[in-house]
């Protein structure tokens, strides 16, 4: 795609964004009630509305559509351009008023992550970028971090993966690891260089990390799956084997401590 191009599809994410942004206004985090899908995650009204607020907003005759809160439509799996979209991504947050949820809107060429939007609206940050532009914070250029060593790095975990005890494996490091919801969110961050790293060993959906990932590619950061895979989006099953995310000089460091976790100690 040329630049033209991705800034064009840059507008479409803002746009819808703000669309988003406006399909929350009913809504106050930590004062809305949740019901709960087959699998025990929560979902509510305001990731139906934003969901359909979205589909609205970005979807064009000829791409292709993934969504949590859509019925799958494999026509998808035909189509070069796909929009893969999170309507809230940290629903448990949302529901307990804590600010590490998100709106997360992906946009992806023959499988590969190539664009991304994900905006907080508690904090208010805005994280934009394409392999094509980079990336940008609340319209300010920004990079993933250069360290090169796990000591003193700042790691983003799931707050639901330390709670069950899977981080166990990695505690006593000369990192610091900072339980944090949404990893569309954590990967943003991570994009930015407001944190080193961000990894998960537990299965993702497409919708949880395409943005991100396209995020932290903009930012020149690495993103992949934990076993050094390429991560591939638009796939007739949509389960990630999960995905570690940093810097351009962290992933070797990371790759030897999650390939062995029970060396970490």
């Amino acid at each position: 795609m040329t630049n033209r191009e991705a800034e064009e599809i840059l507008e479409r994410i803002h746009e819808a964004l703000d669309a988003a942004a406006r399909a929350l206004e009913p809504y106050t985090a930590g004062a809305i009630e949740p019901e709960f899908k087959s699998a025990g995650d929560p979902v509510t009204e305001a990731d139906r509305a934003v969901n359909a607020a979205l589909h609205k907003s970005l979807l064009r005759p000829g791409e292709g559509w993934l969504s949590e809160e859509s019925a799958d439509n494999f026509s998808r799996l035909r189509s070069q351009y796909v929009w893969i979209v999170d309507p809230l991504d940290g629903t448990r947050e949302f529901v307990a008023g804590i600010p590490e949820w998100c709106v997360s809107i992906g946009w992806t060429v023959n499988g590969k992550a190539f664009a991304g939007g994900i905006l907080n609206p508690t904090t208010g940050e805005r994280f934009m970028g394409s392999s094509q532009t980079g990336l940008t914070c609340n319209g300010k250029t920004a990079e993933a971090t250069a360290t090169s060593s796990l000591d003193g790095a700042l790691i983003l975990a799931s707050r639901s993966e330390v709670n069950r005890g899977e981080w166990e494996q990695f505690k006593g490091g000369v990192y610091t690891v900072q339980p944090m919801g949404s990893v569309a969110y954590k990967l943003a961050r991570v994009a930015a260089g407001l944190a080193d790293a961000t990894w998960t060993l537990t299965p993702k959906h497409e919708w949880d990390v395409a943005a991100g990932v396209a995020l932290v590619e903009a930012g020149n950061g690495e993103a992949r799956e934990p076993r050094g895979g390429p991560l591939a989006f638009n796939r007739e099953s949509p389960l990630l084997p999960g995905l570690m995310a940093c810097g351009p000089h962290l992933g070797e460091a990371i790759g030897r401590l999650i390939a062995f976790p029970a060396s970490a100690a």
